[in-house]
């Protein structure tokens, strides 16, 4: 049984049953059914599909922006934008995206020619998490039925009215019968359908801990994965910064989603020079914050996604305390009904703990100041994770400096990083391997096929 809970009240909304064995056979026999047409459909027709179901997501935005809200907290505005960012995302594919599956020509050095051709694989398993539950499912699917394959969703637990209403917009604009399918499951299935001969290839965001059990029965029958593995992405400060600009992006790129997002800025690096005028600002910004009602349109930050989540981050400050960083402010429990937290800030974390390499999920920061900019790089990099990053400076060399050596998959230059379907996502060492969204996400779950041609 999987059930829905308001975080923000604490009231259960809906409960699902979880699914049999036969019912899981039944959508694996769909989904390989699916997959014998779907990779022949002509592309104009699955064009088609993906502008349809941008269009099913527009027409029903609004209800779809507040079940997210009502089943895992985030506020109703940053629910809305995430719908509309997953429209935006099916567009991109579908206009952009045919010429990515063109066959590229090559001259052989022998003076003959060859092609490269982009083939689907299959049915592809897709297991995802709660805190972008559309927007994680969406930057998957679309690439993923534009090449041809289908795809089995294994989504959150908590958020089983997000993933039944993707499946009903998906089926509503008209794509066959196990095109795409919910399957309502719990994490012990995962790995039976991983070994499924009918099942191509799997996907996964999530934690370390799942990554490295979906990656290691994957690897056991040889195919394809994909790992976004979350991060403890670094903010850095440089003393040639636009202070206020940096520290109302820190606040930002801290406190969205309540501090659960992969990319969010978890460590705010600061050069000494500029330590303490910025720390007063963040600070200023942290407090102002106005966490509440996440329907509620002023509101900046609603409640964590549970309880359970609420108490992690509360007990991860309580070790952070005990191994003498100081809570700076915030950081609490606030009310009694709802999985709210404040804004906080912690610093003087110690850098021989291995606190160092926590990800915290909610809105605490952990503030560090750097000597100068080779500290700054040291810091950046000392973690097992290697997902995002920010910096902000306006020296030119430093720019370089630091986009050459922090040791990430992504960095933003003077802005708070976000994802765009333009260009790869992914990360390195501990944040998992592959890339979604770009002509690379595309291209992650095809067959690049060498065609060797005569003359």
């Amino acid at each position: 049984m999987f059930k829905s809970v308001n975080p923000a009240t604490g009231v259960q909304i809906a409960s699902y049953e979880e699914l049999t064995p036969s019912e899981i056979e039944a959508k694996l026999a769909a989904a390989a059914a699916a997959f014998v047409s779907w990779r022949e459909t002509p592309l104009i027709e699955r064009v088609a599909l993906l502008r349809a179901i941008a269009d099913r997501f527009e027409a029903d935005k609004e209800r779809l922006a507040r079940v997210a809200t009502e089943e895992m907290g985030k506020t109703y505005k940053s629910a809305l934008a995430e719908v509309e960012k997953c429209i935006t995302g099916f567009r991109y594919y579908a206009e952009d995206g045919p010429a990515m599956l063109e066959p590229r020509q090559v001259k052989l050095a022998n003076g003959g020619s060859a092609e490269t051709r982009y083939l689907p694989l299959g049915p592809v398993l897709a297991v995802m998490p709660w805190n972008f539950p559309y927007w994680q499912v969406i930057r998957f699917l679309a690439p993923t039925l534009l090449a041809g394959n289908v795809v089995l969703l294994k989504h959150a637990s908590n958020v089983q009215g997000v993933a039944g209403l993707i499946e009903d917009m998906v089926r509503e604009a008209g794509a066959p019968k196990g095109l795409f399918q919910n399957l309502r499951i719990k994490s012990p299935a995962v790995g039976d359908i991983i070994a499924d001969d009918r099942v191509a290839a799997v996907t996964l965001t999530g934690s370390e801990a799942a990554g490295a059990a979906v990656a290691e029965r994957a690897g056991r029958e040889l195919k394809k994965v994909v790992l976004e593995l979350g991060g403890s992405d670094p903010f850095i400060v440089m003393p040639s910064a636009d202070l206020d600009a940096a520290a109302d992006a820190a606040v930002k790129a801290r406190i969205q989603n309540s501090g659960q997002s992969c990319i969010c800025a978890k460590r705010i690096i600061v050069h000494t020079d500029v330590y303490e005028p910025f720390l007063e600002k963040f600070s200023a910004g942290m407090k102002a914050v106005n966490a509440g009602d996440p329907m509620a349109e002023g509101t900046d930050m609603g409640p964590l996604s549970s309880f359970e989540q609420r108490d992690t981050v509360l007990e991860q400050i309580e070790k952070f305390q005990a191994a003498g960083a100081k809570l700076l402010l915030g950081g609490e429990a606030m009310g009694e009904e709802g999985a709210y937290l404040s804004a906080g800030i912690i610093t003087d974390v110690p850098l021989d703990s291995d606190l160092m390499h926590e990800e915290i999920f909610g809105p605490v920061a952990m503030l560090f100041r750097a000597d100068d900019l080779d500290d700054a790089v040291r810091l950046a990099n000392a973690i097992p994770f290697g997902l995002g990053s920010s910096v902000w400076t306006n020296d030119a060399k430093e720019q370089e400096r630091l986009v050459r050596d922090i040791e990430a998959g992504m960095t933003a230059v003077n802005q708070m990083l976000a994802s765009s379907p333009e260009v790869p996502f992914g990360g390195i060492k501990k944040s998992g391997h592959g890339r979604e969204l770009s002509e690379v996400g595309l291209h992650e779950f095809m067959n690049l096929k060498t065609v060797m041609l005569p003359g």
